[in-house]
């Protein structure tokens, strides 16, 4: 992510700097039955954790895999009901998918959520209006340093893990995608780029409001 476009929005979290040497791999879009559990599958054979943005229309529809989510010590963040783009939709309309959202997710949690205040808009965008609005009822909106653009059909795999690779460091925040569209770059990419993480001895951290 540039660093203009960074600086254009300090209010929001582009990055976690950090002295513990962790990076943030976060994904958005799931629960996803073909595609999320081979992710947790990934992660747990790495000793790492995550975040998981959430639709909150997939949480109902794959609770037990939101389970899963959370039973494994993953942080799980809001990522709207219904996948809604914010420069397209009314606030009042997309603060109250918002909500639908939070109130999908809890419910459908046998364990407490500590970091359901999470937000990150699909597509990266958000209204100004909108953005005040959310942070006003308690959220911390993150953004991220690093797309890895996998739900890109037209891009190769191989490119896809080198938008990865070539960008990241300590206190990155990463994004993948727990979905079909991008299933064939992310089971290329993710297995590798957690390799690279080890190698580097560097830590794959789920974001903790601690950080802020």
């Amino acid at each position: 992510m540039p660093k203009f476009v960074q600086l254009l929005f300090p209010e929001r979290i582009w990055t976690i700097p950090n002295d513990k040497d962790c990076v943030y791999l976060t994904f958005d879009d799931g629960p996803n039955p073909e595609v999320t559990p081979w992710v947790l599958e990934e992660l747990k054979k790495h000793c790492a954790k995550a975040t998981f943005f959430c639709i909150g229309k997939n949480v109902g529809k794959r609770p037990e895999i939101f389970q899963q989510i959370l039973s494994e010590g993953h942080s799980v963040g809001n990522h709207t009901f219904d996948h809604l783009n914010g420069w397209k939709t009314k606030t009042s309309e997309y603060i109250e998918n918002v909500e639908k959202a939070e109130s999908r997710m809890v419910n459908n949690s046998e364990f407490e959520i500590l970091n359901s205040e999470l937000f990150r808009p699909p597509y990266g965008r958000l209204a100004s209006k909108q953005a005040k609005l959310l942070k006003k009822k308690g959220y911390k909106i993150i953004m991220w340093s690093i797309i890895s653009f996998d739900y890109d059909a037209k891009l190769s795999k191989e490119k896809c893990l080198q938008n990865v690779l070539k960008n990241l460091k300590p206190g990155s925040i990463v994004v993948f995608h727990d979905s079909l569209k991008a299933e064939k770059n992310l089971r290329y990419a993710l297995p590798k780029t957690l390799e690279f993480i080890a190698k580097k001895g560097w830590k794959c951290s789920s974001i903790q409001n601690s950080e802020f």
